[in-house]
């Protein structure tokens, strides 16, 4: 446990110059009391306790150069893992980053991202505290996020109890929507399904939701990436209950709904079973008075497994393995 202080081995940016296009266009926040130059970052840990959360995102995986700029890599890059430390409900604080770059990578695209990093840790209230850089055969970015819970408990996915609400919070299918879209090679020539496809480029998590659920009494949070229905499955299974969901309750945003028309498919389907919209999901007492932002869409109940329609839906969602 840290002494309200961490030091963070975050590697040297500084062999590329990157240094530079990461950190310096990035504002610092209180929470780095030491950014790039050393060996280490330190970083304020007020509560006595840090959240952190890490992911990869790894080009032909999880993104193609040629339907996302770097600003867009660097949004989705940051905003995935700061997600996952609000879906705690701790305030995001700070991130590092780790890169591996192709020798001929255009400058202009390094710029993007970092200017991405820039603009998600602002929306998150966060800032980067440095990192590391390798050459790659492809852009591949391991994205560490800090947080800090302010003297509240973590909210895991064990909390949620029978007789509890399911509610969510941000938007649900755009990034699935936008994704078929761009794999559909149609032509994206109105503000709905532009709209859809930078869903898939820059998902927009609910920030400022994750800290005000736990304020409210949330007893269960994650943040939707994986797919609603499979990342509420995760939390059936480590509460020791049962989610059922009523599609009725679901509002499906007009560009979903374009690009499902588009497509021939199911809207529903893409806000049941789309990842990577980092929405937020969360269960709260029935007597808790949710603000508009929150929109309750199911119930706890005893068994386990998600029910939709009354019945199981499957695994659905994305499976890094499947």
């Amino acid at each position: 446990m840290c002494d309200r202080r961490c030091v963070i081995t975050v590697g040297d940016l500084g062999e590329f110059g990157v240094v530079n296009r990461i950190t310096g266009r990035l504002p610092q926040v209180a929470a780095v009391m030491l950014g790039p130059g050393d060996d280490a970052a330190m970083i304020s840990a007020p509560d006595g306790r840090v959240v952190v959360s890490t992911d990869l995102l790894i080009e032909g995986r999880h993104f193609r150069r040629d339907w996302s700029s770097g600003y867009d890599v660097g949004r989705k890059a940051a905003a995935q893992n700061l997600a996952d430390v609000v879906a705690m409900g701790a305030l995001p604080t700070s991130i590092v980053v780790g890169l591996g770059i192709p020798a001929d990578l255009p400058v202009a695209w390094l710029d993007a991202l970092t200017d991405g990093f820039r603009d998600e840790c602002a929306a998150a209230g966060a800032s980067v505290a440095g990192g590391d850089v390798t050459r790659s055969d492809l852009v591949v970015l391991g994205v560490t996020a800090l947080g800090d819970l302010r003297g509240r408990p973590p909210v895991t996915r064990a909390g949620a109890r029978p007789g509890q609400v399911v509610a969510v919070a941000g938007r649900l299918g755009y990034a699935a929507a936008g994704l078929a879209l761009l794999d559909a090679g149609v032509p994206v020539d109105s503000p709905a399904l532009r709209e859809a496809v930078a869903g898939h480029r820059q998902p927009r998590p609910p920030y400022a939701e994750g800290p005000r659920a736990a304020e409210l009494g949330a007893s269960a949070m994650l943040d939707v990436s994986d797919g609603l229905v499979q990342d509420l499955g995760h939390v059936a299974a480590a509460s020791g209950v049962r989610v059922e969901l009523d599609p009725q309750a679901f509002t499906v945003g007009e560009p979903v709904v374009a690009a499902a028309k588009e497509l021939g498919a199911d809207p529903l389907e893409w806000v049941l079973t789309g990842g990577e919209d980092h929405a937020l999901a969360a269960v709260f007492p029935p007597e808790v008075r949710l603000p508009p932002s929150w929109q309750v869409v199911g119930r706890v109940v005893e068994g386990d497994g998600v029910l939709v329609y009354g019945r199981e839906m499957g695994r659905g969602g994305w499976d890094h393995f499947r």
